[in-house]
């Protein structure tokens, strides 16, 4: 497998460039990040509108990730990913172009945007790879697709730092930006040219419905109507720091039109799932005699279920949600616990989770494929995340620092694999939908780090990741009771045409 990985032929090819679009999606969604502190001294911002910024780059990659996912599984991965690689610049430019706060707040929020090209990759990438190879596929698609955010902390200093004779001395991060944003819009013509979205000889499948997630049953609807719920609430959360006296962005009746038109999505988005499901769920009309009473029964063939969506999008929460919240405070927490300086505290940080990434989420995935079974897989690995992150509850400046560098290591391994292993997972629910099934599981990602960060403000790191490890461990308890294995999960489906897979 890795001898074919590096022959770049055939669907290797295919997942080469689609990691490297992913890859340039994270450079540009978290490419303000390395430059935070020469933007701040540049246009005279807070520390607390620096911390704002940080959190509107995470929130509409919550409802992004959904929305792709619907246009992905209509128009297919290669059309989407290159538009959304070429519309790129239009947050660029705007961060490029910013003289105050109000409008680097909008290039953030519409930056986080580029966040849902994850959703895209996973589709591409189910379609070219047979469900024996899907995890470590993934892993890698993932992995090395996540090491664009550590690739943009390297680099973009170091270019705006190389151009300063463009800017009359001053470090050039405007120049660094807005390169990023050309970088990904070229690349998107390149990918569009290069990709297919299925190999020869396959059909790509779309499903029949389009605006909503189709369910095979009532109960699956109110559990979708559940999820979605959740992830309304936490774009809810994110209007907070949006409305405090020294950020001045939202005013407090500001703040409640944004709570009603989270009511106001939530209802369209009951309202669209309905008008999809209306066969399954029956009339909502109290007063109709169909009320709640299905007219459609699904044959065994088309049957999924939902939980097993949410059980997903709850581990997904468990792995990439921690992954993003550690990796925003981690190099302050071994800064301050071992009195440490920035640049060595940074370096603990990169090599526990974005070079780490590199190895350990394709890990995960070939050892989801080699095991005898993905589900007790996801939930011994989700059970090592909870003791990884309760141990490091414990950390303190009594400890060797080796050895809390080696517990950092081995619970940031376990939280990373896991996330490999979710996305062995999903492509195998339901093969038309798994654009908008990897959506919902991946915004999960997001809420995650939204809650995560969200505790951590008003308490402090070891309150965290004690609760980071309760979390994880009750999600290894709900999987090992009621996650189900895939019935393709190792078995051939109809996934690589037979002349493909001889290369």
């Amino acid at each position: 497998m890795i001898r074919r990985l590096l022959s770049f032929r055939d669907r290797y090819y295919i997942l080469h460039l689609t990691w490297f679009a992913f890859f340039l999606s994270f450079v540009v969604w978290f490419n303000m990040a390395p430059l935070a502190t020469t933007i701040q001294q540049d246009l005279k911002l807070t520390t607390e509108q620096l911390k704002v910024l940080a959190i509107c780059n995470l929130a509409l990659t919550i409802p992004a990730r959904i929305v792709v996912g619907m246009i992905l599984d209509r128009f297919g991965p290669r059309l989407v990913f290159s538009a959304l690689l070429v519309l790129a610049l239009i947050p660029c430019s705007i961060a490029a172009t910013a003289t105050n706060f109000n409008q680097l707040v909008w290039s953030s929020l519409a930056t986080g945007i580029m966040g849902s090209g994850f959703v895209v990759g996973v589709r591409m990438v189910a379609e070219w790879f047979p469900p024996e190879e899907i995890g470590f596929a993934q892993g890698i698609y993932g992995g090395w697709g996540n090491f664009g955010a550590a690739a943009a902390q390297f680099t973009l200093p170091a270019l705006a730092v190389a151009t300063t004779f463009l800017s009359n001395g001053a470090v050039n991060w405007r120049l660094a930006v807005m390169l990023t944003g050309i970088v990904a819009a070229l690349y998107g013509v390149v990918y569009f040219l290069s990709v297919e979205d299925t190999p020869p000889g396959k059909v790509y499948q779309r499903p029949q419905q389009h605006g909503a997630m189709p369910v095979t049953s009532t109960n699956s609807f109110w559990a979708m109507m559940a999820l979605d719920m959740g992830m309304l609430l936490s774009l809810g959360i994110l209007t907070f720091p949006l409305t405090q006296p020294q950020i001045h962005f939202l005013q407090g009746w500001q703040e409640l039109l944004c709570w009603g038109f989270l009511a106001g999505l939530f209802l369209l988005q009951t309202y669209k799932s309905w008008q999809v499901n209306r066969e399954v769920v029956g009339s909502l009309n109290p007063l109709n005699s169909n009320f709640l009473k299905s007219s459609k029964t699904y044959p065994s063939t088309q049957r999924y279920q939902f939980r097993q969506i949410a059980l997903l999008s709850f581990t997904y929460l468990t792995n990439f949600g921690a992954q993003l919240a550690v990796f925003s405070i981690l190099p302050m927490f071994f800064e301050q616990t071992f009195a440490l300086n920035r640049v060595t505290a940074g370096m603990i940080a990169a090599i526990s989770y974005p070079f780490l990434n590199l190895v350990s989420r394709p890990s995960g995935g070939l050892i989801s494929d080699k095991s005898s079974s993905r589900k007790w897989t996801m939930t011994l690995f989700t059970a090592g995340i909870g003791v990884g992150f309760l141990l490091m509850s414990r950390i303190n400046s009594h400890w060797s620092l080796p050895i809390a560098i080696g517990v950092t290591l081995l619970c940031a391994y376990f939280v990373q694999a896991s996330a490999g292993v979710t996305f062995s997972l999903v492509p195998l629910i339901k093969q038309d939908i798994t654009g908008q099934i990897a959506g919902t599981v991946g915004a999960y990602g997001n809420v995650g780090g939204v809650v995560y960060l969200t505790v951590y403000n008003f308490t402090n790191t070891w309150t965290l990741f004690s609760t980071m490890g309760v979390v994880a461990l009750i999600c290894a308890s709900l999987c090992g009771f009621f996650l189900q294995e895939p019935s393709a999960s190792f078995a051939e489906n109809n996934a690589i045409p037979k002349v493909e897979q001889s290369n």
